[in-house]
């Protein structure tokens, strides 16, 4: 099997720290509604999941769509009864993580940077808000590293083959490095390409699939980015 010439890379989760904060704003929703309703902590984010999933196909995703979803959210379950107040602090809570500095996660500079410079086409492909993530990528600093940046709307196996297409790049001489198996390895791995799967320590639900799903699928694990060089020698 020979080498891949083209490596993308996933950006939240797998570059920078991107899901705690989504973790720490819905641990303040739950709070928020608990003070309104009498419904458990498991309860109230199985409430929000579901608005969340069904908003996708009108807001996509991101901060602003889980914003949105909240609000809509604490509107359903206090049947109306949620104060502006509390509105506000929703508002207030994607606003503070619109603005938060961006933290690379450990030795992912140094891993691309060694990548250039075995004369490997470099990608990121990265999903959500296109605003929010053109500004997380020039906050990042890494942007001048890569060849090619992406953002899309959805990363399924229909968008990879159409962005390969585009570029004319055989599926065998691609690989997709990113934290989640729904959209950074099966899709990838389904079109005939290559994934490594790098797990963050949390993952939003709607992004988690059953291990069953994943069985038949031949990928690789790694415990952090710091691994990627040293495994891509042995591809």
């Amino acid at each position: 099997m020979t080498p891949p010439r083209v490596i993308a890379f996933d950006g939240d989760d797998t570059l920078w720290r991107n899901e705690d904060q989504f973790s720490i704003s819905q641990e303040r929703f739950r709070s928020i509604i608990g003070a309104h309703v009498p419904l458990d902590f498991a309860a109230v984010n199985a409430h929000l999941l579901e608005t969340e999933r069904r908003n996708l196909a009108i807001y996509g995703y991101g901060v602003k769509s889980f914003v949105l979803s909240m609000i809509e959210t604490a509107i359903t379950l206090t049947e109306g009864a949620i104060p502006a107040s509390d509105i506000k602090i929703l508002l207030q809570l994607g606003q503070q993580m619109l603005a938060l500095p961006i933290e690379l996660l450990g030795n992912v500079r140094e891993t691309i940077e060694e990548l250039r410079a075995g004369d490997r086409v470099i990608w990121l492909i990265t999903k959500g808000d296109l605003f929010d993530q053109e500004s997380k990528i020039a906050r990042s600093g890494l942007e001048p590293l890569f060849d090619r940046i992406e953002i899309v709307s959805e990363k399924n196996e229909a968008m990879y083959r159409r962005l390969l297409d585009q570029h004319g790049v055989d599926p065998a001489e691609f690989l997709m490095v990113g934290n989640t198996l729904r959209s950074d390895v099966l899709p990838v791995v389904t079109l005939g390409a290559r994934a490594i799967h790098i797990p963050y320590h949390v993952t939003w639900s709607h992004e988690t699939v059953e291990a069953a799903v994943a069985d038949g699928h031949s990928f690789l694990t790694l415990n952090h980015i710091g691994e990627l060089t040293a495994a891509l020698r042995q591809i």
